[in-house]
């Protein structure tokens, strides 16, 4: 079994006449159980649940608290190659896209860690862009062994690997995979891929099972909000981490919510994505998911990041030490 088999599930499912049926009073049942369903969590999900926000970040808020306290953990990204092999249309670092390409030496890696670990931040996330020509396993191990002497706790974010790529990573001390989805509607995925590897989808979407059955230690999954419909993306990407949760119980997971951003290029995202519903989908996924992780980047303003409630408990920071900023 994989997630497919949920996706499946679903596939027949009339978001419309759910949506069209939803009414405050059904909301408001929703946000006095203790426990929501599937259903429930996509019904938080619909704009009519907005009228209840200011509840559904206090409930959020509270459930927080009482699985993780105060505590947020940090940990920043480190780019260390962008050369890539995709065409989805919404990224900057596309093949198509003029834009200045660098792949840093391992000597670079080495100085640029230095930074970060002086900064007190003991959590890195390593980034490259989906080439394996370019970012290979053994240019990937090497820079993992460098990046691993000075970090406790090592993530990728990379291309989907197969399973025995997942365990020579494990190996070499890799504990984290972040891996997006992007969207869970496979036409508007197909239609956002056209050309590299990357338009394989459901080798991307058993990404995370593979290395969870390695035995990577956290996982963290997605959907880039604003390529489809807010409240299906979001609702896959709820029912994926719960998935994960319950098939690999060892296995820590969260869920991240980045939105497009202002790109090279004149992509314009079909369905963009408010601060408002933003943070409904915050809210929302933590009310259905009690004890997953939840990932907020710094490319969030610091005010919507406080605002209304802190019901995340992972912040990424962008960026480096005394001011510097790693671009390609």
């Amino acid at each position: 079994m994989s997630f497919v088999n949920v996706l499946d599930r679903y596939e027949d499912f009339d978001f419309e006449a759910h949506r069209n049926d939803l009414t405050i009073d059904k909301i408001d049942t929703v946000l006095a159980k203790e426990r929501i369903s599937d259903t429930d969590f996509l019904s938080l999900l619909y704009p009519v649940a907005a009228h209840r926000l200011e509840q559904m970040a206090k409930k959020a808020e509270s459930i927080a608290k009482r699985h993780f306290g105060r505590v947020v953990t940090l940990f920043t990204p480190m780019y260390i190659s962008n050369f890539c092999e995709n065409t989805c249309a919404y990224c900057s670092f596309a093949r198509q896209r003029t834009i200045v390409r660098r792949q840093l030496s391992f000597e670079e890696i080495r100085e640029e860690t230095r930074h970060i670990s002086e900064s007190g931040i003991r959590h890195i996330l390593v980034l490259t862009g989906g080439s394996r020509v370019k970012a290979s396993l053994s240019y990937l191990s090497e820079s993992l062994r460098i990046i691993k002497e000075r970090f406790p706790s090592v993530g990728i974010e990379i291309y989907a690997l197969n399973e025995e790529e997942y365990r020579l990573l494990i190996n070499q001390g890799v504990d984290g995979l972040t891996i997006f989805q992007e969207t869970y509607n496979e036409p508007a995925y197909h239609s956002f891929h056209r050309g590299g590897p990357k338009d394989d989808f459901h080798f991307r979407l058993e990404a995370p099972d593979r290395a969870c059955r390695q035995g990577m230690r956290t996982v963290s999954i997605g959907a880039l909000l604003g390529l489809a419909k807010t409240e299906e993306d979001a609702f896959f990407s709820g029912l994926h981490a719960q998935y994960l949760q319950r098939t690999y119980p060892r296995t820590e997971v969260s869920v991240s919510f980045p939105r497009i951003r202002p790109l090279v290029g004149d992509f314009v995202p079909p369905f963009p994505v408010s601060d408002e519903r933003f943070v409904q989908v915050i809210a929302a996924m933590r009310i259905f998911l009690a004890s997953a992780g939840i990932t907020i980047s710094t490319r969030e303003s610091r005010q919507l990041r406080q605002r209304p409630a802190p019901f995340w408990c992972y912040e990424n920071v962008r960026g480096c030490v005394d001011g510097r900023r790693r671009t390609f």
